[in-house]
């Protein structure tokens, strides 16, 4: 995305610089398995964390359209990057969800603190007088190692009905880091496991599941703070991916050059465009869709079809930019076979897999309720 339609939003003189920083580093971070410390420094000094945080505590409230093209810029110079700067404004929109006392601990040393979210309820809350024991292994923790604060998912054990969920938030220290993430692409984003052995959280640093799910708030009336999770899941994770692509493109294009530069080579690079584009498209309206606060079954059913076909869309994009590029794009060197890796990882999120996401809402929205004698 362009410089000067990136100084259009909120975030864009912030990203441009944060995409710079980023560049200098992604070759580095590959290798290394984890961004700079400058590269985080400045996600956090551009406003990302603060992205979604209550004005009274310092926040923006923004808008998910700023964000998604602030992602999404990033994205094309380091995807890894865009991912950290994605979930740092969205698991502090998640943190939104606590009481209001619960909030004002966790930025009270302002705005900019990093959270890191365990969206699968991996482990088990146990009640106790003022608050939960906490204990469990969560999975694909993106961001824990610079993480100010956790927020896991667990569930309360209910005798003779199904355990109720609840996210608690963790300080930094109070829980375990384990180096698990060794995955090919994405390999930055430092996705761990995170340990919790008995933790106590007092009961103001947590909520109800249900709560995110359906975008109620007890504790907040802002727009941005009563979002379904359904509206918005797809969007934080494959918001990064089509930056990615965008990234490959550019990256393709420098392998076509002389007699590599062939009528045939030039219309597959146009194909593929053509496909980066519509995924972007998807994104944008999925955006703007959360913005305008249209939160109908369908319109819920067709953003997590259109973050699940954006996540396609992009796969199939830097499948067919690789078949292009031929061996030079496949090289060590080369940004491109990075950028096909960051890719094919973040797209295999199982928020943008049609079976676990858009299969049976668009569905059913789009044919009504099955049949129970079919």
């Amino acid at each position: 995305m362009p410089a000067d339609i990136l100084q259009e939003t909120g975030l864009g003189q912030g990203a441009e610089k944060v995409r710079i920083r980023a560049a200098q580093h992604a070759p580095d971070a590959d290798r290394d398995r984890a961004l700079h410390p400058e590269v985080v420094e400045a996600v956090l000094h551009a406003g990302f964390a603060r992205h979604f945080v209550a004005a009274q505590l310092g926040g923006t409230e923004g808008s998910f359209t700023e964000l998604a093209g602030a992602v999404i810029a990033i994205g094309e110079e380091c995807p890894a990057t865009a991912w950290t700067a994605s979930l740092a404004a969205n698991s502090a929109r998640l943190a939104a969800h606590l009481p209001a006392e619960g909030q004002r601990v966790v930025w009270a040393e302002g705005p900019d603190a990093l959270i890191a979210a365990g969206l699968i309820p991996s482990g088990r809350a146990t009640p106790t007088e003022g608050g939960w024991l906490v204990s469990g292994r969560w999975n694909y923790v993106s961001s824990v190692e610079f993480a100010d604060w956790t927020l896991l998912c667990a569930a309360v054990p209910a005798p003779g009905a199904p355990p109720q969920l609840r996210f608690l938030a963790l300080p930094r220290g109070a829980c375990r880091t384990l180096p698990t993430w060794d995955a090919i692409g994405m390999t930055a984003t430092g996705s761990h496991t995170v340990v919790a052995d008995e933790v106590f959280v007092p009961g103001h640093l947590s909520f109800e599941r249900a709560e995110l799910l359906t975008g109620r708030n007890t504790s907040s009336q802002a727009d941005v703070h009563r979002v379904p999770f359904a509206a918005v899941a797809g969007l934080t994770f494959v918001a990064p991916a089509v930056g990615a692509a965008l990234g490959a493109l550019r990256a393709a294009g420098t392998t076509l050059t002389g007699n590599r530069r062939t009528p045939d080579r030039e219309a597959a690079l146009t194909r593929a465009a053509a496909l980066i584009d519509a995924a972007r498209h998807l994104v944008e309206e999925n955006a703007r869709t959360i913005d305008e606060r249209d939160f109908t079954p369908r319109t819920l059913a067709r953003s997590e079809r259109n973050a699940a076909s954006a996540a396609e869309l992009a796969a199939d994009a830097v499948w067919a930019l690789i078949r292009t590029s031929g061996t030079s794009g496949l090289s060590t060197g080369h940004p491109l076979q990075r950028f096909w890796r960051d890719v094919v990882t973040a797209t295999s999120h199982k928020a943008l897999q049609f079976e676990t996401s858009a299969g049976r809402s668009y569905a059913a929205a789009l044919l009504g309720p099955q049949d129970a004698t079919d």
